[in-house]
């Protein structure tokens, strides 16, 4: 069974996306491989009508805590489609399914397998962007605050131990929250473009009975020389900066000084988020049975294909 998820090139990750090999691996040991006939779809945002396309040796398709969203269409959901739990009601609704096959997000499994000590906090608040907005522009504007930077672009462990040092997390990485109430770190949802989905928000948001009121923050230009995320300073128009460069700079400092008034106005009026810990709980028992009936199907040889 081959699993299947978003992955980018140049060696890049994303969070989000790159949980998926870190944590099934941990929790589904000797169960996955390079077998495409059966695909193992998990955490993302990715039922949709380009899933058949992306897996077209799968003659299964396992769905686990998956959501819906993206691309123009939903695909037909036939026999070729094993769903064990979605991501949320919206999931849930999207794809015509029963009510009960909503559950929550497969980060949440993260509590089977990190310890749960709470680490001595470091920064009163730390801010996640956007992987596609994220670069070290950002880096900068935090060290001027003083506040904590995580790259959706950083390692697993990395980005699990600096949330575990931050009091309250400014997220605008879905993920990011995800993992942050996962943890039981407080966080605060910021937008700084259109092109963030609010619907998977609240599709996971609806999951642990909470409310996607994301905080508006100004879209901030990276620096031409910023690296994370999509941010590359190889382009042929960064080659050029040094002609530039007095200026640049100007523009840069202006942006990151704006940057840093909207985020330190920002702590002083967002009421920050975090599901209850009955709620956390009952989401965490659910995922548990669906792994377990999952483990126990597949023991049975019922993904022999």
């Amino acid at each position: 069974m081959k699993l299947y998820y978003c992955k980018y090139p140049e060696g890049r990750q994303n969070f989000g996306d790159a949980l998926n090999p870190w944590l099934w691996e941990q929790l589904l040991p000797g169960i996955l491989d390079d077998d495409p006939d059966c695909a193992f779809v998990g955490i993302g945002t990715l039922i949709n009508d380009a899933l058949p396309r992306r897996t077209p040796k799968a003659k299964l398709r396992v769905i686990f805590s998956t959501g819906a969203g993206y691309e123009k269409a939903m695909p037909v959901i036939d026999e070729s489609y094993k769903i064990y739990c979605v991501r949320g009601p919206i999931s849930a609704q999207t794809l015509g399914l029963n009510s009960d096959l909503a559950v929550t997000d497969g980060a949440l499994l993260l509590r089977k397998v990190i310890e749960q000590n709470p680490l001595p906090k470091k920064y009163k608040f730390s801010y996640m962007p956007h992987y596609n907005f994220a670069g070290d522009g950002w880096q900068r504007v935090c060290d001027q605050l003083g506040f904590g930077y995580i790259s959706p672009a950083w390692e697993i462990e990395d980005i699990l131990i600096r949330i575990r040092q931050t009091e309250v997390l400014i997220c605008e990485a879905m993920h990011g929250a995800i993992v942050a109430d996962t943890l039981r770190t407080p966080w605060i949802a910021v937008t700084t473009h259109p092109s963030i989905l609010p619907t998977k928000w609240q599709d996971w948001c609806a999951s642990m009975t909470l409310e996607y009121q994301p905080y508006s923050l100004s879209y901030y230009y990276q620096p031409r020389a910023s690296k994370g995320g999509w941010a590359n300073s190889q382009t042929s128009a960064n080659k050029l900066d040094h002609l530039l460069t007095p200026a640049r700079k100007l523009q840069d400092w202006f942006r990151q000084q704006k940057a840093a008034r909207e985020l330190s106005n920002l702590v002083k009026i967002a009421q920050p988020c975090l599901s209850s810990d009955n709620r956390m709980e009952e989401m965490l028992s659910r995922l548990e049975g669906c792994l377990e009936q999952f483990k126990l199907d597949f023991a049975q040889g019922k993904f022999k294909v």
